[in-house]
């Protein structure tokens, strides 16, 4: 700046700055004289710190210290004593952070975010429920429904004229029991209804082993996948308005979750259906797609202009509140590798079990092909 202001007593302002590519403001800055900052004046209102000392401790004494300064503003006028105001009474008190809310109100606990990691099937569900529409105004069928968060699979369901906990306790038990569920493997995520923060389920899950979370209050994003679930059930061309009886319900949601867990190319699997990601299937179709996409490249090269096509490929990981974290380290959280199954072993093969309660269950035998449900 100084070779600047130098260069400026010769050729000018404007053209010293644009010789050195600085602009001129800086330059008239420069010129200007130094000023110190002002002081802050203070309004002669203001209360000196020995008034201030002195109201805090008559606050504070034995006689008002049980009052509100309005209480103890009115007392002392009938004194013929003056200190301040009552509202410059609570100003000095919140200064020492002296002033709160003396009734015992409800104060709400500081909820955390879930941030939940599946990498591999039964690792984490979700299961939640949705009110069917009944024959007539205010009557409603129940459905429950368990979800693989990873594969996107119906591992369980239920219909029920009510929303009972005791329900909820012996569909998840015979889930984790057709499922093969061992301790400390899987985490159940949940919203906050009553069903699903009662002591039944609670006690059932830590019997099991399980963990349990759940979604903060207000906050449908923290389980996603359910509702996206619901959502693409009630949005079926064939979904009717309104459900006969309980026995309509489940003639319509059987083969609903047919359709879901074995045709269903869900977009979030690289346009797999749940059975094949959830029974370990998802490589043996890709390979087959990417055979498919070689062929059609050597028939017709010139309509693959970018050369062989890939088909999509299936997430590592799936995340439910993913944490806010660097791309390398959640790249190498999603880098570990997936367990897999023994195709031999049936007790890993199983089926999404319908429970209807007041009805005989018959399970069918375990395979990881289509499974119908059957009631008796």
């Amino acid at each position: 700046m100084q070779a600047a202001k130098a260069l400026s007593e010769k050729i000018g302002k404007r053209a010293a700055c644009a010789v050195l590519g600085i602009p001129r403001s800086s330059l008239h800055r420069l010129a200007q004289p130094h000023k110190e900052p002002a002081c802050p004046k203070i309004s002669p209102r203001t209360l000196s710190p020995s008034e201030k000392e002195a109201i805090r401790e008559e606050l504070n004494s034995q006689r008002f210290q049980d009052c509100a300064p309005r209480e103890v503003y009115a007392t002392l006028m009938d004194e013929e004593r003056y200190l301040c105001s009552w509202r410059t009474m609570y100003r000095v008190l919140e200064e020492s952070h002296e002033v709160r809310e003396r009734r015992n109100l409800l104060r709400h606990p500081a909820y955390t975010k879930p941030e939940l990691l599946a990498t591999a099937p039964n690792q984490l569900w979700s299961w939640d429920i949705t009110k069917l529409l009944g024959p007539a105004k205010w009557t409603y069928y129940y459905l429950y429904v368990i979800l693989d968060v990873f594969s996107r699979y119906v591992v369980g369901w239920m219909i029920a004229e009510c929303e009972s906990s005791a329900l909820a306790e012996e569909l998840i038990s015979q889930t984790c029991e057709r499922q093969g569920i061992q301790r400390g493997q899987l985490t159940i995520h949940a919203d906050r209804g009553s069903a699903m923060t009662s002591k039944p389920v609670a006690f059932l899950l830590a019997d099991l082993g399980v963990t349990k979370t759940h979604s903060r209050p207000h906050v449908s994003n923290d389980n996603p996948y359910s509702e996206a679930q619901f959502k693409t059930l009630k949005y079926r061309p064939d979904y009717p308005v309104r459900f006969g009886c309980q026995q309509d319900a489940r003639a319509w949601a059987s083969p609903f979750f047919d359709w879901y867990n074995h045709e269903h190319h869900h977009t979030g699997l690289a346009l797999l259906t749940p059975a094949d990601v959830h029974f370990n299937r998802a490589q043996a179709v890709l390979q087959k797609r990417q055979s498919v996409l070689q062929a059609a490249y050597e028939k017709t090269p010139e309509r693959f202009v970018k050369g062989v096509s890939s088909p999509a490929q299936l997430p590592k990981a799936v995340w439910i509140n993913p944490p806010m974290q660097p791309a390398a380290t959640i790249a190498a959280k999603c880098s570990i590798e997936r367990p897999t199954r023994n195709e031999n072993e049936n007790s890993h093969c199983k089926s999404a079990v319908p429970v209807s309660f007041g009805a005989t269950l018959i399970v069918p035998e375990t395979c990881p092909e289509k499974v119908a449900p059957f009631f008796e």
